[in-house]
């Protein structure tokens, strides 16, 4: 049954952008980058037991890493591939002193290091200041360069599906356990000889990695890079699309990056309407945020998963097995 759900959806990924139009193509772009960010960030929450309110932050290293780089004429690759090292790299350092903090401590931690990277990349010459960089060649190799938001579609969820297949392995590893367990008990995994400090870093700096690449392909895809594509509202977006289906899911993570990343594009739709304020998008951005969280929180604190029976997915295996072997 895994298998043929892991076919099903593969065939659909590839085949949506075949009849996608222009703007839901982008949507559907959009959508997947997200979903790698928040498979990074369902790793950190929902499986390291580590809050975070700044994962955008890394997001726009990355996107900032990859224009600058880029337009100083480093090959489009070699800035890809550099994106995610200069975020785990930061997420490293800054992890040191903030990840002693636990709880709402290191959630607003988080938050105040995405103000004080947006702040310096706003007031900084050499990184474009408030009005950010333009003009950012296409991702390519030598001679080929994707042009087309379908190029880009089939790559983004094509880097989506090994993300999901890395983080998938990583949770079934011996590391992965030590991560649960961490989760669970820092104190009582310390006591088992798990090295807390290293496994809560690791965890850190490798959701900053995901976040940094998608960064960088995004950057790619929509040509520019400015302080207001990466606001605090996106850490809030990211963290809702990772809680929707349940922490601790890879699947869900994804899932909710696609459901929320299609719930944003109609409340935009909605506030642009004619007649409607200017911050009427914003706003009802922040309150569908607000009721999702609260409403999961109080109804669903597992995520929508919860709904499931638990042994739902077992009887439906038991039954196919079942129906194999009369056939």
């Amino acid at each position: 049954m895994r298998a043929v759900a892991v076919i099903l959806a593969a065939t659909v990924s590839l085949a949506l952008p075949l009849w996608l139009s222009a703007a839901n193509l982008t949507v559907y772009v959009l959508a997947g980058l997200y979903a790698v960010t928040a498979v990074g960030l369902s790793l950190l929450m929902g499986y390291a037991g580590q809050v975070s309110l700044g994962q955008a932050v890394f997001f726009a290293i990355g996107a900032y890493t990859v224009a600058v780089l880029s337009l100083h004429g480093v090959p489009a690759a070699a800035a890809l591939v550099a994106a995610p090292v200069l975020a785990a790299a930061v997420a490293a350092v800054v992890g040191v002193p903030i990840l002693r903090l636990r709880g709402h401590y290191l959630a607003f931690a988080t938050l105040a290091f995405q103000l004080i990277v947006l702040s310096v990349i706003s007031n900084t010459a050499f990184l474009g200041g408030g009005l950010g960089f333009t003009g950012i060649p296409s991702l390519g190799i030598g001679g080929a360069a994707l042009t087309s938001a379908r190029g880009y579609a089939w790559l983004v969820w094509g880097v989506t599906a090994a993300v999901m297949i890395l983080t998938r392995n990583l949770i079934r590893s011996r590391p992965g356990r030590a991560l649960r367990a961490l989760a669970t008990s820092e104190a009582a995994a310390e006591s088992a000889g798990i090295p807390v400090v290293r496994y809560k870093l690791a965890v850190f700096a490798l959701s900053a990695a995901y976040a940094g690449f998608a960064g960088g392909i995004y950057v790619f895809f929509i040509g520019y890079a400015a302080p207001g594509a990466f606001p605090v509202a996106l850490s809030v977006e990211l963290v809702v699309m990772v809680v929707i289906f349940g922490l601790g899911s890879v699947w869900g993570a994804v899932a909710g990056a696609v459901g929320i990343s299609v719930l944003v594009q109609v409340l935009n739709q909605v506030g642009t309407s004619p007649g409607m304020p200017q911050y009427m998008p914003t706003l009802l951005s922040y309150a569908a945020y607000g009721v999702i969280l609260v409403l999961i929180m109080v109804f669903l604190p597992g995520g929508v998963a919860a709904i499931i029976p638990p042994g739902a997915v077992a009887s439906a295996r038991s039954f196919v097995s079942s129906f194999r072997r009369r056939q």
